[in-house]
């Protein structure tokens, strides 16, 4: 039994292998900046067609999305997406208790009451069941996450939509290429909103969002949302004139060429990072009181983040709190080499920008509801023990050519597993 890092033993992952370059910039990644730079249309309203229309369309056609528009950020779509469905002052939204602080934002920048609902233990995304339970007569959307790359339930969640009434935009911040029983996700409900930034499975050099939708009125909304309210179309002239509430979400040029270029790439990408990250975990699975990521049956799962939960009792550790053997672990796995993380650090209702509720002044948006005084959260058992008991790998495995990489962070957790006394004694202390 090898000696931990953490104590003095050499660590299984060589300084000189833990830099992970993401995103791969190639040489037609920098050509298409620089063509682009050449072009003079640098702005998606230039007259014609334009890197940012290329982009738009050839999203659409590679993922099979009726129409795409390419924004500022994935934000930015989700708010968008929200202000062209009809979502204002006083409506509520739910959204999942464990995701990304923009999707509980989107609704509030809407002057919308984000609802938190809890989520499922093994997707971490949206309960279908918990969220029938939060609807009321205000709720005007739902926002299910597939948070990580893997498909929410959307079956079920655009058939409780369609009963009460709600549309359904779906967060796809981390997931594109994932698909549910055999569907592009994003392409599901009402709209679908994407992340372009840098750390995603397809990036832009920056930040960057695309909304999709099967709804051309509704892309049209988007398109003048995104523009200052204006209407901008091709052989026409500007005319300046806003016509309806508007913001300045555009992208530019460079940034959707970039995208493009490595949208060309993304298939490639995907079969490297769907081949290693799913030998890698077949590996960790066989380790006691470890739960993998796991893709659930008719779902592609696009690995964006690696969470990996932690069973105390399963690893023969009885009585020793989760957070006190995430944080035993958390110190052996990084000192071998093994970047992880605990990313979320609280569920979403606990953020002190909902808690407090100052929002906009005087409480709003919850003051339209009535509920403007600040309250302690509560409630969502599933957020709350999945944030106590896992940790994160991010980033690393995105490269194609991680498998070796991932194969020394196996043999360190192996490693690890193999000193369970060391762990159970910094768990112990820790609690």
């Amino acid at each position: 039994m090898s000696k931990l890092a953490a104590f003095g033993g050499a660590a299984v992952v060589p300084k000189d292998r833990r830099h992970v370059d993401w995103p791969l910039v190639e040489d037609e990644d920098r050509k298409a900046v620089l063509d682009a730079l050449d072009g003079a249309r640098l702005v998606s309203n230039t007259d014609g067609a334009n890197p940012v229309s290329t982009l738009e369309e050839r999203w659409a056609r590679r993922f099979g999305y009726g129409h795409c528009v390419a924004v500022s950020t994935g934000t930015a779509a989700l708010s968008l997406a929200l202000a062209g469905l009809g979502v204002g002052p006083g409506d509520e939204v739910i959204v999942p208790a464990l995701s990304f602080i923009a999707t509980g934002l989107a609704p509030v920048h809407q002057m919308a009451v984000p609802v938190f609902a809890d989520v499922d233990p093994v997707t971490f995304n949206l309960d279908p069941d918990d969220v029938e339970h939060r609807i009321t007569g205000r709720t005007k959307a739902i926002i299910p996450v597939h948070l990580h790359g893997a498909p929410a339930d959307v079956d079920r969640i655009t058939d409780i939509a369609r009963r009460h009434g709600l549309a359904v935009i779906e967060d796809a911040a981390q997931a594109p290429g994932a698909t549910h029983r055999g569907r592009p996700v994003g392409g599901i409900g009402d709209a679908g909103a994407f992340s372009l930034q840098a750390t995603k499975n397809i990036p832009t050099c920056g930040e960057g969002g695309l909304l999709v939708t099967g709804s051309a009125e509704l892309a049209e909304s988007v398109r003048r949302g995104r523009q200052f309210g204006e209407v901008i179309e091709s052989g026409r002239e500007r005319d300046y004139v806003s016509y309806g509430l508007g913001w300045n979400h555009k992208m530019n040029a460079l940034q959707a060429a970039f995208t493009d270029a490595q949208l060309a790439r993304f298939d490639d990408y995907e079969r490297a990072r769907q081949r290693n990250v799913t030998a890698f975990l077949r590996r960790l699975a066989r380790l006691p009181g470890l739960r993998v990521p796991t893709a659930l049956p008719g779902t592609t799962h696009a690995w964006h983040i690696l969470r990996f939960r932690f069973d105390p009792a399963a690893f023969g550790l009885d009585g020793v709190r989760p957070e006190a053997l995430r944080s035993a672990l958390r110190r052996l796995l990084r000192a071998e080499g093994v970047p992880m993380s605990q990313y979320q650090l609280m569920p979403l209702p606990d953020q002190k920008v909902f808690v407090d509720r100052v929002g906009f002044g005087g409480g709003y948006p919850w003051a339209v509801t009535g509920a403007s005084a600040p309250v302690a959260s509560a409630g969502y058992p599933v957020a709350r023990a999945v944030i106590a008991d896992s940790l994160t790998l991010q980033k690393r495995h995105l490269h194609p050519g991680s498998g070796q990489l991932l194969e020394l962070y196996a043999e360190a957790f192996e490693k690890v597993w193999a000193n369970a006394g060391a762990v159970a004694t910094l768990a112990a202390a820790a609690s």
